[in-house]
């Protein structure tokens, strides 16, 4: 969804609920989705027969007592009794069957979200696109929402036409005018709400939504940078950071506040004046005896019933207005998931060209030209070269010259530029950044990640995390089973070699490192790089230590304005 775009009650509303709902009751769920929904449709019927019972019997028992019948009274009462048994299972049975199947459709639509996510790498290619804020929350509050609330808003209108159709009958029997008044009531408040604050209420609504994300996603990122904050002394520029995106918070709560208080106005007003307009309409009929003091009461319970079915968006605004900020949300991210599922990797809207990859047994570059993501700045140009098993490269440059970025071209991350990379398949190659990424889980996990459903004995994870100078960690932290916030308990230099003990384990034909022994001494960077060797992995690293070029053929120099030279490694200096 572009920022242009404002929210609102309307057709396109409808239709984007619709592009979300349907594949779930086309899906291999489909018959059970139709089993649950017949059930509720069916209780939901029930639900009105009794309340058209309720109905009738509480007139009945009133008009009892008016009358000083006790027997005619005692007769209304065991009526009511029975159909209270009856009815209770019923409505209890409705609010259960609604509430699995909107769990059972959250968990296929937050499923079919994810697989789209991961598809084509989406989480890391959304990172680049301006306008697509905060898709976990998307995935994670937007698509409870949408399950929850259609199937709220959609029985909420099912059972306003069930009611109308079934109170109507018994409303036209007392009092035709009533019916008139209803009708035209109704109309004219529908059409008040949704045209004076609909479209206020559901712009309000989206922005707060999205503000709210984000107030949450700077809380996260506090905490997860907790101490690299402290280091810097960065306590007030985050508070203030988190102060300001709280007062947008704030300030578009308030406007909300101000709108839904001119809505409950009306709301309100509404509501007070169908308590005493049927009353009123219908008084002369009662004052007069032509009419029953428990006919009134009926007439009075149809026409509230009616006027609920007729203006059910007045009474349901402000949490429509929620539900539609919700499906524009969702709606936007579904959109940009399909965009990026048609487009091939690192390709955007202009398309203009991209680099194409092949697979091949050596890693070899033709004429490569590589932009940013965005296409604003040229970081290499026309590179050729070639990396064959056992002669590895050793890339060179200032910050920002593009080494980092050529190293995430060759592990098919980027793919905006130009040129070809023939590279060995995926499994054959493997990053190791500065930060190495250790997930959840138990540090089993950790050295085993990505493929932690490998069978490998505990003898063999505690040789390779002695291996890489880690001998007494898994006894440190309580074994190989503990489940630890390893970010926290482990210094960036364990970080690093708990990483390459994850490398050694995968056995690539090429890893990738970008500044991964940054946080080590001499000692332990020079024993990580020989237990490369013995297992003949080649390395491509991205370093400023002069020490690591022992272990390379190769120097590829970035200077950072596109040009680049490469030589042997034998005889070349820093400059």
């Amino acid at each position: 969804m572009t920022t242009q775009e404002q929210p609102g009650f309307n057709a396109r509303l409808v239709r984007r609920f619709i592009t979300i709902a349907a594949p779930y009751f086309r899906s291999d769920e489909r018959w059970r989705a139709a089993g649950l929904l017949a059930l509720l449709v069916v209780l939901l019927l029930g639900q009105t027969g009794f309340n058209v019972m309720f109905n009738h019997e509480s007139g009945e028992f009133t008009s009892a007592l008016a009358a000083r019948d006790a027997d005619r009274f005692w007769s209304s009462i065991e009526r009511f009794t029975l159909i209270l048994i009856g009815g209770v299972p019923i409505y209890a049975a409705y609010y259960f069957v609604r509430d699995t199947l909107g769990l059972r459709w959250r968990q296929w639509l937050t499923q079919h979200f994810l697989d789209r996510y991961f598809a084509h790498r989406g989480y890391y290619r959304l990172n680049a696109i301006v306008g697509i804020d905060n898709p976990d929350q998307r995935i994670a509050d937007d698509v409870n929402a949408f399950t929850g609330q259609s199937l709220y808003f959609t029985m909420i209108v099912l059972g306003a036409l069930i009611e109308l159709i079934a109170f109507s009958g018994v409303l036209w029997s007392i009092s035709q005018t009533l019916v008139y008044f209803l009708i035209a009531y109704a109309l004219v408040s529908s059409f008040i709400a949704a045209t004076v604050f609909g479209p206020r209420l559901v712009a309000l609504n989206f922005a707060q939504l999205q503000r709210e994300a984000n107030f949450r996603f700077n809380l996260v990122r506090l905490r997860e940078n907790a101490e690299s904050i402290a280091f810097y002394g960065g306590d007030a520029r985050e508070m203030s950071t988190l102060r300001r995106v709280f007062d947008a918070v704030f300030r578009n709560y308030q406007r909300v506040l101000r709108w839904q208080f001119k809505l409950n106005l009306f709301q309100y007003a509404h509501k007070f004046l169908t308590i005493v307009l049927p009353s009123v309409i219908i008084a002369g009929d009662v004052l007069s005896g032509e009419l029953e003091v428990g006919r009134a009461i009926q007439a009075a319970g149809a026409f509230a019933a009616i006027l609920s079915a007729l203006t059910v968006i007045v009474e349901h605004f402000e949490a429509l207005s929620r539900f539609g900020a919700s499906i524009d949300r969702l709606y936007g991210f579904s959109d940009i998931l399909d965009q990026q599922a048609t487009l091939p990797a690192g390709e955007h809207d202009d398309g203009v060209g991209q680099i194409h990859t092949a697979p091949a047994a050596e890693l070899a570059i033709e004429q490569l030209t590589v932009l940013t993501p965005q296409r604003e700045h040229l970081l290499i140009r026309e590179l050729t070269l070639a990396v064959p098993p056992g002669q590895g490269l050793l890339i060179v440059g200032p910050s920002g010259g593009g080494k980092s970025s050529l190293l995430r071209v060759l592990a098919g991350l980027w793919n905006t530029g130009s040129g070809r990379v023939r590279r060995p398949a995926v499994g054959e190659m493997l990053f190791l950044p500065q930060h190495p990424y250790l997930p959840l889980g138990d540090l089993r996990c950790q050295l085993l990640y990505p493929h932690t459903e490998r069978e490998i004995s505990d003898a063999e994870l505690l040789l390779w995390l002695d291996r890489v100078n880690l001998p007494a960690l898994a006894e440190r932290v309580g074994g190989l089973g503990a489940e630890l916030d390893w970010a926290k308990v482990l210094s960036v230099g364990e970080q690093q070699r708990l990483a390459f003990a994850r490398a050694l384990l995968a056995k690539p034909r090429y890893v990738l490192l970008d500044e991964a022994t940054s946080a080590l001494d001499g000692v332990n960077e020079e024993l990580l790089y020989q237990q490369l060797a013995g297992l003949s992995i080649t390395p491509i690293s991205v370093s400023h230590h002069p020490a690591v070029l022992r272990y390379h053929r190769q120097v590829l120099d970035l200077p950072g304005d596109g040009s680049w030279t490469l030589q042997a490694a034998e005889g070349w200096c820093p400059g």
